[in-house]
């Protein structure tokens, strides 16, 4: 088991545009082990690279007991909306109303290449945008109205962890290459 440190909210890391996988080796396997490991033990609903400090597009999920990963996620989302309280491990502490799609249709690869298609709604749509807006960059409480982002930002401000220094951040071991499309959120 490898449980790692989990980045909090002011690390740069996090708002960082992830860079999609190229390379489906040794390195990616640990790697999606190392966030389903963290993810268990945080415990969490689901877990991004970048918030283990790797900048690469790629998540774990473990929702209604099943548990799962995508590589490179492209989205299709629903129309018809979802509100419910969200968090995020990055974010310790604050959870908040989170209007979502209610229903995704998700496609990447596994970590070996293969291509994978996700379906889901409610938890599981909720849990696949969550972790696709921090490949983008994005956290959850970007997509807060107005007086509910203050409250987070005040609960975060007064969050015990909000002092700690931001820890150093680490380059990818993977090649990096440009970047190839974009998810349905077009952010």
């Amino acid at each position: 088991m490898s449980v790692m440190d989990i980045r909090l909210f002011g690390d740069p890391v996090l708002r960082t545009p992830a860079a999609p996988v190229t390379d489906f080796d040794a390195e990616l396997r640990a790697l999606v082990r190392d966030l389903t490991d963290t993810m268990i033990d945080a415990p969490g609903a689901g877990l991004a690279a970048p918030q283990l400090g790797v900048s690469l597009r790629v998540f774990t999920y473990h929702v209604d007991g099943v548990l799962g990963h995508l590589v490179n996620p492209s989205l299709d989302l629903s129309e018809e909306q979802q509100e419910g309280a969200e968090g995020c491990l990055s974010i310790p502490g604050v959870q908040l109303p989170t209007r979502r799609a209610m229903r995704v249709v998700a496609t990447g690869q596994d970590m070996h290449g293969e291509p994978v298609r996700l379906e889901g709604s409610e938890l599981l749509a909720r849990c696949v945008q969550h972790e696709t807006d921090h490949l983008d960059g994005v956290l959850f409480i970007d997509r807060l109205d107005p007086e509910q982002r203050r409250l987070a930002m005040r609960a975060i401000r007064e969050a015990e962890w909000a002092d700690a220094p931001a820890p150093t951040v680490k380059t990818s071991p993977h090649r990096q290459g440009p970047p190839t499309g974009q998810s349905a959120f077009g952010l």
